[in-house]
């Protein structure tokens, strides 16, 4: 009974009724031949036969069309679980290299270095915050041993390499607050914001081709050897309030957009300042005790002048500066003031 309460069975019924029917009809008229009438009843029977046809071709379309749906989903679940599982692998890796920087062995501290920067590299997501770890690393105090300070090496090395190169990339800051750097070189990379308030700057510091898109700040830092910055790019305010530069200090060919703030600075070897001011200059009660390069500041260029001394012979000014004597001391000052 099943059988013919089923499409098909019900479409062969028709099919048949509809052949006999059409034909049997046809055939009561006497200018009709019989092939005719069969012909004529066979094509309303093929007529349901064709529409059963396109009935079921539709029906196997939309059971593909729920299956392949059915498998998408399976596909996005399966795909959306094993990302779970992947952040929650990255998260435990994570959190046990952080706690690793805390282990007495320095073999083990580097290899958690890298191990977290290793997890940047392969999540950019993870970048900022790693930089935030290699800078609080970088930041606490040191012991200052030869071990140690490999560590401390390789830290500054990997925060370096994390950063993406001048003009291409994404902004990352870097806060170093009080950090004790040597041989610091982040040449040649892009930095958002930077924090360097009372930095310790030994040996050498090479800023050179750097871009800062962010707000520069090394207030009170001492640069204890050669302090280079050629050619960068500030694109906010850099400010160098307090610095002392113990070694020769070089801005050749910089360019400050933001205001470039020198009050209260000292520096004691040659200051070559021939940067591009686009703002402002501040030499307020700066100091210079070597030879000192400021002949790149133009007319326009808004500067303050305030008791900013010089000791040495060796001085390089624009046209419309001048030094004077007073109180036995050497000031720069501008002629047109």
């Amino acid at each position: 009974m099943s059988r013919w309460r089923s499409p098909l069975g019900a479409t062969f019924v028709l099919a048949v009724v509809l052949l006999a029917g059409v034909s049997g009809w046809l055939l009561t008229d006497p200018a009709t031949s019989r092939a005719d009438a069969l012909r004529t009843g066979g094509l309303a029977g093929g007529a349901v036969v064709a529409l059963y046809a396109l009935w079921l071709n539709d029906r196997r379309r939309k059971v593909e069309e729920n299956r392949q749906q059915v498998e998408r989903a399976r596909y996005e679940l399966e795909q959306l679980r094993a990302e779970r599982d992947r952040d929650r692998v990255t998260d435990e890796r994570f959190a046990k290299s952080v706690e690793l920087l805390g282990n007495e062995a320095d073999q083990v501290r580097v290899g958690a270095l890298h191990a977290l920067v290793g997890l940047a590299r392969g999540r950019s997501d993870y970048t900022q915050t790693v930089l935030d770890i290699l800078c609080a690393y970088l930041r606490m105090p040191s012991t200052m041993d030869d071990r140690e300070r490999q560590v401390r090496n390789t830290a500054q090395r990997l925060l370096t390499e994390l950063l993406p190169p001048a003009g291409d990339g994404p902004d990352y800051d870097l806060d170093l607050t009080g950090a004790d750097l040597r041989y610091f070189d982040p040449s040649g990379r892009r930095i958002g914001t930077l924090v360097m308030r009372d930095a310790q700057l030994h040996e050498s510091t090479n800023f050179s081709d750097c871009e800062f898109t962010g707000p520069a700040w090394l207030t009170r830092a001492t640069a204890h050897g050669r302090f280079r910055c050629e050619n960068a790019k500030f694109g906010k305010r850099a400010w160098f309030s307090g610095t002392t530069f113990a070694g020769p200090a070089e801005f050749t060919g910089t360019t400050f957009a933001g205001e470039a703030n020198f009050k209260n600075a000292v520096f004691s070897d040659d200051a070559l300042l021939g940067a591009t001011f686009v703002n402002a200059l501040d030499l307020y009660e700066t100091r210079f005790d070597g030879r000192v390069d400021l002949s790149s500041v133009r007319p326009s260029d808004t500067v303050s002048l305030y008791n900013t001394l010089v000791y040495s012979t060796r001085i390089e000014l624009p046209e419309h500066w001048t030094t004077e004597l007073a109180d036995e001391h050497t000031r720069i000052i501008d002629r047109r003031s």
